[in-house]
């Protein structure tokens, strides 16, 4: 008989509008690494909500049973007192606190006098940076370790409540391959100690690698759960979007046009470290094609873009030419006033303004052509973010959707939305797919391809290789700030592209 640590009976939650889960059965062994996955919006986030106490008791049907126990957490320290802990994509760290002091925030180790004993402190934060890996000191700052450290630090957090179940929600979305291949080394360690995990990512790979079993939810419900070995890739995928994703990057064969942009000898300075970051790049892009941009985390890729869009970094020297025309762009205005659009790789924080909602966000970089004597036309703003919600087939429930409510992919939707309401001649897509689920992947290739059909010139930024091999007629590989690499997609493998990037010829 299974020995099941976590029993989810029969939960279902309702939003205004919107059934989230609907009878949804979800078992984990004890002891496995158990992943879930599924599209955006398919209902994993609001499980794991309710697993945790963010939803109380009472706002959902249906039974938690945790320890053979059934759970009525009201908040998430009562989930934490029980033994779970989880860990979302968006890090909460202090980042200028130190280790120590997150770890042990709001459960502080304290002598008789009520002071806080800060060798009792020092001493179990050793103990637990110990059980994930980490060699650093319970003194250093938060804000001076890398990503890969502070996600490693949430572990040890949670280690230090005695969690025996952990919860990991994209945990490796903003990691390099050494960061996650570290991660999961780590997370296969705490699983024979007894750890159990459970996995939610968008990287079925990561999954294939790590979980003992696979839970597929979609639209709110469960559609099967099976072990790893009788859970192919194919399978996952036609479970998670309910139809079979025959050619995942939809690429279309275009005649090259005229050069549309071109960046000579472009040199960029850290603002902060006065660190040369983009070093004397030159590069054109073509109409009709893709311009895919490969590289390393830290290599300037993003710098790159965010430079030329004018809101990052000391220019130093360079030009930047578009259709024959010299620019100057100083800042964000003068770039989309010339036609140059950047859809950022966090859309949370810069792409978007969560509390507003769907036609705000969409118009926001148009104001002026839906406006007149510093008055928002309010007709005209719902007739432009109505066509790209149709056209992009946003899904959201009204217009008035404030964007925080809406998926991942959906949220792509309504940063692509605004860029495209300001007519661009050239996008600057930045990790355009990060985050988001294989299906609404496919459909943010599709927009590109008709983009490109369009006359935009489509340059785009990607950590994963093999979307970048998919979809560019032509790569740029960037390393330690320089171009060492421009190659047409006949000539690109992953073989070259990663030379390129780690090597710099």
């Amino acid at each position: 008989m299974d020995d099941f640590i976590l029993e989810m009976k029969g939960i279902s939650k309702e939003f205004p509008g919107v059934k989230a889960l609907q009878n949804v059965t979800f078992q984990v062994r004890r002891g496995e690494i158990h992943a879930l996955v599924g599209e955006n919006g398919a209902g994993k986030s609001t499980l794991m909500k309710i697993l945790s106490g963010l939803y109380p008791y009472g706002t959902y049907g249906g039974d938690v049973v945790f320890d053979g126990q059934v759970q009525k957490f009201t908040e998430t320290r009562d989930s934490e007192k029980a033994g779970i802990a989880i860990i979302y994509q968006e890090l909460a760290l202090v980042k200028h606190m130190t280790i120590a002091e997150n770890i042990y925030l709001g459960d502080e180790i304290c002598g008789n006098a009520g002071w806080i004993d800060w060798n009792e402190t020092y001493q179990r934060t050793a103990k637990v940076l110990r059980e994930v890996g980490l060699k650093l000191s319970p003194a250093a700052r938060v804000i001076d370790i890398g990503v890969g450290s502070q996600q490693l630090v949430e572990i040890a957090k949670a280690l230090s409540k005695d969690a025996r179940l952990l919860i990991l929600d994209e945990p490796t979305a903003a990691l390099t391959e050494t960061e996650t291949d570290n991660l999961l080394k780590i997370l296969g360690s705490l699983q024979q100690k007894g750890v159990t995990c459970i996995y939610i990512s968008h990287r079925l790979n990561e999954v294939m690698s790590i979980a003992d079993r696979i839970t597929v939810l979609r639209d709110g419900r469960t559609i099967c759960t099976d072990e790893k070995v009788s859970m192919t890739v194919d399978r996952m995928i036609h479970n998670m979007v309910g139809r079979e994703l025959t050619n995942m990057y939809p690429r279309k064969e275009r005649p090259v046009g005229d050069t549309v942009l071109e960046v000579k000898n472009w040199t960029v300075r850290d603002p902060v470290t006065d660190d040369v970051v983009c070093d004397d790049m030159s590069f054109r892009a073509r109409k009709g094609e893709i311009l895919g941009i490969a590289g390393l985390m830290g290599a300037g890729r993003t710098e790159l873009v965010m430079s030329l869009f004018g809101v990052w970094g000391k220019r130093q020297s360079g030009e930047v030419w578009l259709e024959g025309k010299k620019l100057a762009n100083r800042s964000a205005i003068d770039a989309i006033s010339a036609g140059i659009s950047l859809v950022s790789e966090d859309r949370k924080r810069y792409g978007l303004v969560l509390g507003m909602d769907v036609k705000e966000n969409s118009t926001l970089a148009s104001l002026d052509r839906i406006s007149k004597l510093g008055i928002i036309n309010k007709n005209e703003e719902i007739k432009s973010a109505g066509q790209y919600v149709k056209e992009l087939r946003t899904k959201t429930p009204s217009l008035e959707q404030p964007v925080r409510n809406l998926s991942g992919g959906n949220q792509q939707k309504v940063v692509i939305a605004k860029w495209l309401l300001t007519r661009p001649k050239v996008l600057f897509l930045d990790e355009p797919t990060r985050g988001i689920d294989v299906g609404a992947k496919v459909e943010i290739y599709n927009i590109m391809n008709g983009l490109v059909d369009q006359g935009v010139c489509v340059i785009m930024i990607s950590s994963e290789l093999p979307e970048v091999l998919g979809m560019s007629d032509r790569i740029l590989v960037v390393h330690e700030g320089r171009i060492t690499g421009d190659l047409p997609r006949a000539e690109a493998t992953e073989e070259k592209v990663m030379h390129c990037a780690t090597s710099g010829s």
